[in-house]
């Protein structure tokens, strides 16, 4: 069985240039985007009678308590103990052990672990889960929890990809893991080879541009 863990709320980043200028991180870019999956998520937990404020709150910190005990065991580490419920601890520990059996499949040797990054060319920054090989591949891999992997994932891993490769990182794969919470959700691998993400790019360029653009105008 693996090891009691526990979650503080993750703080942000402080992202900065060198000449300690502030700069957005990659999911708040990304939030120009419309997301209308979560509309639809909303509207079917209340005509379930769920709280959908509620719901997320949970679900958010068992998907944070998964993150530490995967990346912690990455890092061959031990978490210190912080308050968690009984409920989260379970569904947190279910995700982890369903990636622990993916990785007894893989081997994998990391070069950068939660390492945050900043582009001083595109001046954003970002903290990818894990580059390093995955079986001999040069390979960025992100961990989600949920039900499903959502196209906003891969402009995710695009940006990460950018910050990487500024740093002289190369990528031949990318990884998305998805890592089910409970018996309701899925474990999903799914990998994209080859050369970069280049539309996701595109789109993720287009998002930096637009949010820059509002915090000039000073638009919410």
């Amino acid at each position: 069985m693996p090891p009691k863990y526990s979650a503080r709320v993750r703080q942000k980043p402080d992202y900065r240039l060198a000449d300690q200028t502030k700069v957005p991180g990659v999911t708040t870019i990304l939030r120009v985007l419309d997301k209308p999956y979560l509309v639809s998520w909303a509207n079917k937990l209340g005509f379930d009678h769920v709280d959908s404020a509620k719901y997320r709150d949970e679900k958010g910190m068992v998907g944070t308590l998964a993150h530490a005990m995967i990346l912690s065991d990455l890092r061959g580490e031990t978490p210190d103990n912080y308050d968690n419920s009984q409920r989260e601890i379970e569904q947190a520990e279910n995700a982890y052990l369903k990636f622990c059996a993916w990785h007894k499949a893989h081997e994998l040797e990391p070069i950068l672990i939660e390492e945050p990054l900043v582009s001083e060319v595109f001046k954003f920054g970002g903290t990818p889960d894990y580059y390093g090989k995955v079986d001999g591949t040069l390979t960025l891999l992100d961990f989600k929890t949920g039900a499903a992997i959502y196209p906003e994932a891969w402009l995710q891993l695009a940006a990460y990809g950018m910050l990487l490769e500024e740093r002289g990182h190369h990528v031949d794969q990318r990884i998305l893991l998805n890592i089910g919470r409970d018996e309701t959700e899925n474990f999903i691998e799914a990998k994209r080879s080859g050369p970069a993400l280049e539309d996701e790019v595109l789109i993720f360029r287009c998002c930096l541009d637009i949010y820059n653009a509002k915090k000039r105008l000073k638009y919410d």
